[in-house]
């Protein structure tokens, strides 16, 4: 498998961590919702790439 791929994989799962990470009671709860949208941003971002490779693999076979 490419390691690209891979990459693109724990990317969108790092966003996911971003997004249930608990940071109520710490004194980063100022930041959540920084880490919300970093989260979503990266989920969505990584996603699309993972379907334009998706997708462009299958148009060239």
């Amino acid at each position: 498998m490419d390691r690209f791929i891979l990459l693109m994989l724990a990317s969108i799962l790092a966003g996911f961590a971003l997004l249930k990470a608990p940071l109520a009671g710490t004194f980063l709860a100022g930041l959540q919702p920084v880490t919300n949208l970093v989260g979503i941003l990266a989920i969505v971002i990584f996603s699309l790439v993972l379907i334009f490779k998706g997708v462009m693999a299958l148009v060239n076979k």
